[in-house]
């Protein structure tokens, strides 16, 4: 028996063919898709082309050639576009480590390049293996809310995400005819992947798909759940915004960051000390209290909260003060301009954050004073926060100081 992996004898499992090696590169090839698809529309929803605030990945050249204006309808849209992303990423999961698995002969296949052109699909595989693995190492200490990578998550992700993308394009164009023709044929032809000297199979090719099956099934089911309040976010074991709601009444749903971690101290938010500073183009600055904001016309909107981490809230009742009045303090009745908004928050990122002039002048876009009909709690941005339909949720700001309109 041979034992060093780069003689074709090591590998015995009679499960590997390029049947079951096709099932599995068809099903990552729609997932992939849609990951990369809903990757992209994530990352436009940040409108990182208005402002270098917004901006984490300002070399992108002609990567951001895609972005456009984030709308806000319909307002559940990132919340469903984020959903779909991470929790479709973390059910392919087990198809990926298949796949992997049933291909890894050929990472140990000598000599490593007979050609030029073997030398480039070589590459190409190590590019897409090492892509892979990346992408979703990354998306899922992410969505876990661990934070060890050497750099920010929004630009390794994204650029990885376009490296592993092209490999994973040219791996397509190149196998997927063979793929198809393999999962037609009755009779599986002999190729690298079909060992010399298989070993007794415990298992069929079918009954390993339901296993990888039944393990995407499992991740699903105790992911998706996040994306849902009540008795589903229970079921969301694996996720970190699982579990039961972090409190009760009117201001007990999920959270990503507490009053107490963003630095925000009771004196700096108190009815003495707090204002909300407004700047208009001009330079024309207003500075209100919390009670001025109160003798202001009041409006209510049902907006969800939705992370990139994938987790997100049913739509809460907020109430508040519209943007657009606010940008009507300080400039010309007209259409209202971007507006950058600045958290009492010191350091992290999006303490600042920039929103669009569409965003600005919709109805529903509020600095929230209330939420379900109680003032703000300070895990939720009291003294006041703002709320923007189908915004991701580091974009609605809380803890709000200053609000600077113009055009970003």
């Amino acid at each position: 028996m041979a034992r060093s992996p780069f003689s074709p004898s090591f590998w015995r499992s009679p499960l590997r063919g390029p049947w079951l090696t096709s099932v599995l590169g068809v099903v990552l090839l729609g997932g992939i898709t849609v990951l990369f698809v809903t990757g992209l529309v994530s990352y436009a929803a940040y409108n990182p082309d208005l402002s270098p605030v917004n901006d984490k990945t300002p070399d992108k050249g002609i990567l951001g050639f895609y972005l456009f204006s984030w709308p806000t309808d319909p307002h559940w849209l990132y919340r469903l576009n984020q959903g779909i992303h991470v929790t479709l990423g973390i059910a392919l999961i087990p198809v990926l480590l298949a796949k992997l698995w049933s291909v890894v002969p050929r990472l140990f296949t000598l000599p490593p390049a007979r050609s030029l052109a073997h030398a480039l699909e070589r590459l190409s595989l190590l590019l897409l293996v090492g892509g892979a693995l990346f992408e979703f190492v990354t998306g899922v200490l992410n969505v876990q809310l661990d934070y060890i990578f050497p750099g920010s998550f929004y630009t390794l992700h994204f650029y990885g995400a376009w490296v592993f993308i092209a490999a994973f394009v040219a791996h397509a164009v190149l196998k997927t005819p063979m793929a198809l023709r393999n999962l037609r044929q009755l009779r599986e032809e002999q190729n690298d992947l079909v060992p010399p000297s298989p070993a007794e199979p415990t298992v069929s090719r079918r009954g390993a798909l339901w296993f990888v099956g039944g393990g995407s099934l499992l991740l699903f089911g105790t992911t998706v759940g996040q994306n849902f309040d009540g008795p589903l976010r229970r079921t969301a074991l694996l996720a970190p915004h699982g579990g039961a709601e972090p409190g009760s009444g009117p201001g007990g749903f999920q959270i990503n960051k507490t009053a107490a971690y963003a630095g925000i101290r009771e004196a700096d938010t108190s009815e003495e000390v707090w204002r909300l500073v407004v700047v208009g183009r001009d330079g024309h600055t207003v500075r209100l209290t919390r009670a001025d904001l109160l003798a202001m016309p009041l409006h209510s909107a049902a907006l969800p909260i939705a992370c990139v981490e994938g987790w997100s809230t049913s739509d809460q009742w907020w109430r508040g003060v519209r943007l657009r009045d606010l940008a009507r303090l300080v400039g010309p009745d007209e259409d209202p301009p971007d507006v950058l908004v600045e958290s009492l928050q010191q350091r992290g990122a999006f303490r600042r954050a920039a929103l669009r002039a569409n965003q600005v002048a919709d109805s529903r876009s509020l600095l929230a004073l209330f939420v379900n009909g109680e003032d703000l709690t300070p895990d939720h941005g009291y003294p006041a926060r703002v709320i923007v339909p189908a915004a991701p949720g580091v974009l609605n700001t809380k803890w709000v100081a200053r609000l600077t309109f113009g055009d970003l």
